[in-house]
C-alpha cells in the first residue's frame, strides 16, 4: 500500500533549527520503513500560521493521502504565543474534516527552547518521526473503513 499514496510535509522555516530536526527526523522515519522518496513532497512556508492553507492547497490537488505539518511555536513574552497556536491547530484540523484528508499535527507548542528540543530526539522522544507514523496509520485505517 505504501507505494500507492504520496505524503507531503509542510514545514515552518520559523525556528528552523527546531523544525529542520523534526524534517530530518520525519525523512528517516519514512526512509526506515521504505517509504519511496518519490511519494514524498517537502513544502517550507515561512511560519507556522501559514501552514493549514499550504496543507489546504496542496489536499485540494488530490495528489496526497497525507499531510505532516512539521512547525515551532515557543512562547515569548506576549499573547502572540496563544493567537498562532490556535490558528495553526484549528487550521489544521479544519483542513482535515473539510477534506476527510489526515493533516498529521507535527507543530511543536512549547514553553521555551529547550521542550522543543527535548521532542526532536530528547527526553520526549521525536515529534517528527511520531508524525510519520501517525500518518502511515490514518492512511490505513482509511483505507480499511474505505
Amino acid at each position: 500500500m505504501k507505494e500507492n499514496f504520496k505524503i507531503a510535509l509542510v514545514i515552518s522555516r520559523f525556528n528552523e533549527d527546531i523544525t529542520r530536526l523534526l524534517y530530518e527526523g520525519a525523512l528517516q522515519r519514512l526512509k526506515e520503513v521504505s517509504f519511496p522518496e518519490e511519494n514524498i513532497t517537502a513544502i517550507w512556508v515561512p511560519g507556522a500560521v501559514e501552514i493549514p492553507v499550504v496543507a489546504q492547497h496542496l489536499i485540494h490537488k488530490g495528489y496526497y493521502a497525507a499531510v505532516i505539518t512539521l512547525g515551532a511555536v515557543i512562547q515569548g513574552e506576549t499573547t502572540h504565543f496563544d493567537y498562532v497556536c490556535d490558528q495553526v491547530s484549528q487550521g489544521c484540523q479544519r483542513v482535515a474534516l473539510d477534506y476527510g484528508v489526515p493533516v498529521i499535527f507535527g507543530v511543536l507548542t512549547t514553553s521555551n527552547k529547550e521542550q522543543a528540543l527535548d521532542r526532536c530526539g530528547g527526553k520526549h522522544g521525536h515529534k517528527g518521526r511520531e508524525a510519520v507514523d501517525a500518518a502511515l496509520e490514518m492512511v490505513s485505517i482509511l483505507h480499511q473503513i474505505g
